[in-house]
């Protein structure tokens, strides 16, 4: 869950330092104190779009941290394993920091790591879930009411299934088309193809012929050059006129000479002894290696001509030496397909018929799961969305299968939300007759009824109460206070009653300083929430009689 949230220079807030616990949470305050600013600054965390135009006027940049809590084994652990964005000392703590630059710019954060947008949005839906007036309307799309019912009912291996079919469907559609291109096309083409096969047919390039090649010839070019210094260097040594050998003996001979009248000069002698010996051996070796070294011209001229070949061919296809053998197996697969194209086509046009049949079996299986689970995901929303004020509403998941419909990641089905809250009339499409609070209510009841599916540890409400009053504020409080007995539920509101039923609430106050303002958020202890709640009933004055029933709302939440 979310634990802490700290904002510098966003909008109207210069800084804002939070803890948050668990359970349900309000946020209330005044018109324009800041509540929605808030809300966008967590958003930020969550990966939503970044604009420079948030930036405090009188700052470069603006900066949006949270720090999580979250379980080994959840989604959002398994992301920064992914990611390698994990804290070794504790993998259940997760900081992401959002930056705002006045140029433009802007930079994310994760654990540290540096992250695009796109994957802090993939981070984010692990995380957060936030639910407004806008995020109501995505209700409306089809898509997201048949990923609805799929969450509900747990068809995510189905799913899968159905979507493996249809990669194997289209992926085998694609070769059939591009067969049918290349045999449709010139014949002149076709014919140049088989050129080139025949071409490289001759060369018969072994496969690492041209690095091999290359290191032989290397050798032999190198040989003539060794033959001719090594052997100078063996005639310097020994053998040659005035070699060093010989110069160390007629050294040897004048120094034995004086060793009788200077017996130290025997050391001298004996030294050089040492290094006439090493001078022979040295020798030796160069002789011998000599000996070995591969003089061959013809074997030279040989690896040059097959080389200049391969590098020749090579070139004409514009690939390299050592990529020559891939082309060719290549340019093969190619010319055997077309030459041999109406036998291709005949096994291809077997797979897709396998592959249709596949895919439209998965389908079925999915279509029925998803009848299966419409009816009971339809019971449990109507009976929450009864309590919501709309007693006499109906809701209706509708699942329109076409088995003749386009292959389909998402399967055959239309899958539709109809809804009504009045009494007598017959359920219509969610889009054509739903208010702004109708949608709200009915947001979330579908949340509160696919609770046991899992989802976003942490969910933000910014005013879904919009449009209702009273004893109907007072369920809706209620029904979000028992969703964070299992989540982390944060909740914008203008209701009272609403208000009352959050664990822990939280006062956000506009404030005016040096002609700037500044907004401004602190947990309220009893008094304080009392007093809020006496304000939010409305009055210009606080009367005692507000503030008993302040006192009531609170006593009965809890």
């Amino acid at each position: 869950m979310l634990k802490a949230l700290t904002i510098s220079n966003l909008a109207v807030i210069e800084s804002v330092d939070l803890e948050w616990s668990g359970g349900f949470s309000v946020l209330t305050g005044e018109t324009g104190a800041g509540k929605s600013i808030l809300i966008d600054a967590i958003g930020l965390i969550a990966g939503t779009r970044a604009d420079s135009g948030l930036i405090r006027g009188d700052a470069e940049r603006a900066e949006v941290s949270a720090q999580f809590e979250i379980r080994p084994d959840s989604a959002a652990a398994a992301w920064l394993r992914e990611h390698a964005a994990e804290q070794a000392d504790d993998p259940t703590a997760l900081v992401i920091r959002r930056v705002l630059q006045a140029s433009g710019r802007g930079r994310a954060f994760v654990n540290g790591a540096a992250v695009t947008t796109a994957q802090l949005r993939d981070l984010g839906e692990h995380l957060i879930a936030i639910f407004g007036q806008s995020e109501s309307q995505t209700l409306l799309r089809g898509e997201v009411q048949r990923d609805l019912l799929d969450d509900y009912g747990g068809h995510e291996s189905q799913r899968s299934a159905v979507a493996a079919a249809a990669r194997h469907a289209a992926a085998v559609d694609r070769e059939i088309g591009a067969l049918r291109s290349a045999a449709s096309g010139d014949p002149a083409q076709v014919e140049f193809l088989r050129f080139q096969v025949r071409e490289l047919d001759a060369l018969q390039l072994a496969a690492g012929e041209p690095e091999s090649l290359d290191a032989e010839h290397r050798r032999l070019a190198g040989a003539g050059q060794l033959l001719q210094d090594g052997g100078g260097t063996q005639e310097q040594l020994y053998g040659g006129d005035d070699s060093l050998y010989d110069q160390l003996a007629t050294a040897r001979s004048r120094i034995d000479a004086l060793t009788g009248l200077e017996p130290a000069f025997i050391n001298a002698r004996d030294a050089i002894d040492g290094a006439m010996a090493q001078v022979e051996d040295a020798a030796e070796t160069l002789r011998q290696a000599l000996e070995r070294l591969d003089l061959d011209p013809e074997r030279l001229a040989a690896v040059e001509a097959r080389m200049q070949a391969i590098h020749d061919l090579a070139r004409k296809h514009r690939v390299r030496p050592d990529q020559l053998t891939d082309h060719h197996a290549g340019l093969r697969e190619r010319l055997d397909a077309l030459e041999h194209g109406s036998e291709r086509l005949a096994a291809l046009a077997r797979d897709r018929a396998h592959a249709i049949e596949q895919y439209r079996s998965a389908a079925a299986a999915l279509s029925k799961l998803r009848q299966a689970s419409a009816t009971r995901f339809a019971k449990a929303v109507q009976t929450i969305v009864r309590t919501l004020g709309m007693p006499h509403a109906q809701f209706v998941v509708a699942v329109d299968s076409d088995p003749d419909a386009t292959v389909s990641a998402h399967g055959v089905d239309t899958v539709r939300f109809d809804f009504t809250a009045n009494a007598g009339l017959t359920p219509r499409p969610l889009a054509k007759v739903a208010s702004g609070g109708e949608l709200s209510r009915v947001s979330l009841a579908i949340e509160v009824a696919a609770l046991h599916r899992g989802g976003a540890p942490t969910m933000i409400f910014d005013e879904v109460d919009a449009g209702i009053s009273g004893a109907v504020a007072e369920i809706v409080g209620q029904r979000l206070r028992a969703l964070g007995a299992d989540r982390q539920v944060l909740c914008v509101t203008h209701l009272a009653q609403v208000a009352a039923q959050g664990h822990h609430h939280y006062g956000i106050r506009k404030q005016t300083r040096r002609g700037s303002t500044f907004t401004a958020v602190e947990a309220l202890t009893q008094a304080q929430r009392v007093a809020e709640l006496a304000r939010m009933q409305g009055g210009v004055e606080i009367t005692d009689a507000a503030l008993e029933h302040a006192e009531d709302l609170l006593r009965r939440a809890t």
